[in-house]
């Protein structure tokens, strides 16, 4: 007793300060929480949404008012949204080693995105309350609520870009005009997030009530839009990019790209609808139509949209080139990242060989392995269209309205149709499909050149540790 009383002040001054982080960080989080909208979840699942595998390609259909999307979407990919996640939060625990610097970057994030959802549109807010009401139990709602996390992924984008070393930076977008007047889109989706977003990706085939059906390539639980065409054959992709200055207020990307794709009919409403949006970070949007319409539209807080087009042909990698294009940042990756080197690469392909007529055609630029100027370019190397990093690519007949999806890995394994004109069709049923087409693996695959690459990266890797 003698010693307490002699220390007692210490010992409590001791204790004091060392429970002052863990209460101010639960103050914290009280404070920034992000109240869902009040919804009633459908009970069951929708008759109309189901889920299949198509040729190792999921395919996922949702059907009806964004309550009913939210819930059935839950509902049907629950497991594959915890691998997903659990993946996600164990990439993020090896690149950030320090628990200090995981609850600072947290807690940075929930104070300057406290009002994320205030640009999100009402029909978004609803259907992720609904999603995170059918999500329950949530195995991760000790990390964040339900809602406010699943906002924050579809966010991911706008939040992890003020950061420097944030992924989406080096994804590469090319349109022609084919044979009988097909308008032909290829893109390269380089987000090196982990390998679970690349084998395990979803096509989300959606009829919301009151908008245009659509098709989005991307995983369980997200149902924004980084890729996707609709079915009036508008295609619409998104690239990293960076410059001007980042905020906290606005639309996120995911949602505005899928805003768009629901409401437009032409490549000309879509870039009306997103010259109109206001927008939290630097990106790029590709945009094209059945009827030969192209553009590039360059987007940061702050700035007017920037529009670039095309007649037929266009192509894009994560380079600005409108106002925004002698912005530091912007340098910064014309300097130090492979988009320049990509660009030259599509320019001498599309200049150098035979007229490109169609998908087979798309399909072999994505997978070009070589680099421009002649530059020594080892399988794998980063400033090929195809460093094999690509989380998920697509060739769309956006005149057709038909996509075809990579089932990976990367860009080597087949590409499978997925065709909107039949899929959203009044009198479709998913059990009278005929089977999938392919088209072809690549080559590499099949030689050991694949294998040799990929253990040599894992070698690199366990080195570096």
């Amino acid at each position: 007793m003698g010693w307490w009383r002699k220390h007692r002040r210490k010992v409590t001054w001791v204790l004091g300060l060392a429970a002052t982080p863990p209460a101010a960080h639960l103050g914290l989080a009280l404070a920034t929480r992000i109240p869902p909208p009040r919804v009633e979840v459908p009970g069951g699942a929708r008759a109309r949404s189901w889920v299949r595998t198509e040729a190792g390609l999921r395919e996922v259909y949702l059907e009806g008012t964004p309550e009913q999307i939210g819930a059935d979407d839950a509902r049907l990919l629950r497991q594959p949204m915890i691998d997903d996640e659990s993946a996600l939060w164990s990439d993020f625990e090896r690149y950030v080693p320090w628990w200090l610097a995981r609850i600072g970057i947290a807690d940075w994030s929930r104070v300057r995105y406290r009002h994320l959802d205030d640009g999100v549109p009402d029909a978004r807010r609803r259907e992720l309350a609904a999603q995170s009401l059918a999500f329950a139990p949530d195995p991760f709602s000790s990390r964040m609520p339900t809602y406010q996390r699943m906002l924050f992924l579809h966010a991911l984008y706008d939040i992890a870009l003020p950061l420097e070393h944030s992924p989406l930076i080096g994804c590469t977008t090319f349109a022609f005009r084919g044979t009988e007047g097909h308008e032909i889109v290829g893109r390269a989706f380089d987000f090196e997030a982990g390998e679970v977003f690349d084998r395990d990706k979803v096509v989300y085939l959606v009829r919301e009530e009151g908008a245009v059906p659509f098709a989005s390539v991307a995983w369980p639980g997200f149902i924004g839009v980084v890729t996707g065409m609709n079915a009036e054959g508008v295609v619409l992709v998104v690239h990293g990019a960076r410059g001007g200055e980042a905020s906290p207020e606005g639309m996120p990307v995911a949602f505005s790209l899928r805003e768009t794709l629901a409401h437009a009919h032409t490549a000309d409403e879509a870039v009306a609808l997103l010259r109109a949006q206001r927008v939290m970070v630097s990106h790029i949007v590709f945009v094209a139509d059945g009827d030969g319409n192209v553009d590039i539209v360059e987007r940061a807080p702050g700035e007017d949209a920037y529009v670039r087009k095309g007649h037929g042909q266009l192509w894009v990698t994560n380079a600005l080139e409108g106002p925004l294009a002698k912005d530091p940042r912007n340098l910064r990756v014309r300097e130090t990242t492979s988009s320049d080197d990509r660009a030259a690469r599509v320019t001498e392909l599309f200049h150098e060989t035979t007229p490109l007529r169609d998908v087979r055609d798309a399909l072999a630029v994505l997978r070009d392995h070589g680099c421009a100027r002649g530059s020594p370019c080892p399988l794998g190397d980063r400033r090929a269209i195809d460093g094999l990093i690509a989380t998920h690519g697509i060739v769309a007949d956006a005149t057709a309205r038909v996509l075809w999806v990579s089932v990976g890995p990367h860009l080597s394994g087949a590409f499978v149709k997925v065709d909107l004109a039949s899929l959203f069709a009044p009198d479709h049923h998913p059990d009278r499909d005929p089977p999938a087409e392919t088209l072809p693996e690549d080559s590499i695959l099949h030689d050991g050149r694949y294998d040799a690459v990929m253990s040599s990266r894992a070698n690199a890797v366990g080195g570096a540790r």
